[in-house]
């Protein structure tokens, strides 16, 4: 029975005769068996390793025993690499859609031969390995992937496009394989933070300022801030769904943070000086929704509560002239003080339903009738 051009007809007791030092045929039986992840993952040979387990191990056991770990380390790491190259080549000749499908199938074959190559050194890799400071055989399995494959130059620029693509398809309202998605990113986290965050998450955040701040542009030319923050929110609410759906967690505070970049805080001065939505206008409106909308959007940003905290003392001073130049009001001494409380009191009803009753903008309202 052969595969790949290897004959597998090593005979059955050859392992149990593997109890000195290694001959030229054991480490030949053992580099076909479990230094070849080719061969691993076919079906017939994991059922060989499956019932020859034990002496499997017992043969790599007995090579660390005699001093032959460095060969079995450094036969591991090459045969690896060589045949990681060949799902590289692989990878890159899928076509279309089925490249992440590809990348996908292949990661997962490699993770089971890993896990299998694994159990079969467990002795190299408990002894051998942290002894001669070498790489765990996990972690190795992992950075040969990353090296040969992700950060492959025909593959890398290439995942980062497809994965970002299929972000924007998103956003545009076409379906996309969420599951495949979530997959592949795991892969990128899988093979470390650096590795996540410059293939995927750098230029998912870049790409997405660049696209919010065209929305931005887009949706300020409707002239209605209340509209403007609900559009704002959906897609803050469609950016936490996709985080939670295939993207790190720890992405989500990121990618809020750019939306509310360039859609809140490159907008604040023009979204509360709107004409006919503003927050004068939607103050004097008594439109409390509104301004809780407003008020729950700004205090996200560093400067955000002094822009409309500003903007309300500023129409409160204004309204204050108005009445003082008003000759009506100067004729009636009580009513002129009326007036002056009610707006006051109007002012002390916004800050309590609208404003989370923030003692900022009360402090700010004393001071503005003092």
């Amino acid at each position: 029975m052969a595969q790949a051009g290897i004959e597998l007809a090593s005979p059955l007791g050859m392992a149990d005769q593997f109890t000195t030092r290694p001959s030229s045929q054991d480490e030949f039986f053992i580099s076909l068996l479990f230094l070849n992840p080719c061969v691993l993952y076919t079906g017939f040979v994991i059922i060989i390793l499956t019932l020859r387990g034990n002496c499997m191990c017992r043969n790599a056991y007995n090579m660390v025993l005699h001093s032959f770990g460095e060969k079995l380390y450094s036969g591991l790491v090459s045969t690896m690499t060589v045949h990681l190259n060949e799902i590289a080549a692989s990878v890159e000749a899928s076509q279309g859609p089925l490249f992440l499908e590809e990348l996908n199938n292949k990661w997962t074959q490699h993770n089971k031969a890993l896990q299998t190559i694994r159990d079969i050194v467990m002795y190299m890799d408990r002894t051998y390995v942290p002894s001669t400071h070498k790489t765990p055989v996990r972690e190795l399995g992992l950075n040969l992937w990353r090296d040969n494959v992700i950060h492959s130059v025909n593959i890398q620029t290439r995942l980062q496009v497809t994965l970002l693509d299929s972000v924007q398809k998103e956003r545009n309202g076409e379906v996309i394989k969420r599951d495949l998605m979530r997959d592949i990113i795991k892969m990128l986290m899988d093979l470390g933070p650096s590795v996540y965050q410059q293939v995927f998450e750098q230029p998912f955040l870049d790409a997405s300022a660049t696209f919010y701040r065209g929305e931005s542009q887009r949706l300020i030319e409707c002239g209605n801030c209340g509209e403007y923050l609900k559009k704002t929110e959906k897609c803050l609410n469609e950016e936490i769904d996709r985080v939670v759906c295939y993207l790190d967690a720890k992405s989500e505070v990121k990618i809020t943070n750019v939306v509310e970049k360039e859609m809140i805080e490159s907008q604040m001065n023009c979204l509360v000086h709107m004409e006919n939505s503003g927050l004068v206008d939607t103050i004097i409106e008594d439109k409390y929704d509104d301004l809780a909308w407003i008020y729950n959007f700004f205090r996200r940003l560093p400067n955000g509560l002094s822009v409309i905290r500003d903007a309300m003392t500023s129409h409160i001073r204004e309204t204050g002239k108005q009445l003082v130049f008003d000759p009506e009001q100067v004729k009636d001494p009580v009513e002129f003080v009326q007036r002056l409380l009610e707006e006051k009191d109007e002012h002390d009803k916004i800050i309590n339903l609208a404003f989370n009753n923030d003692k900022t903008f009360q402090n700010a309202l004393n001071s503005s009738f003092e």
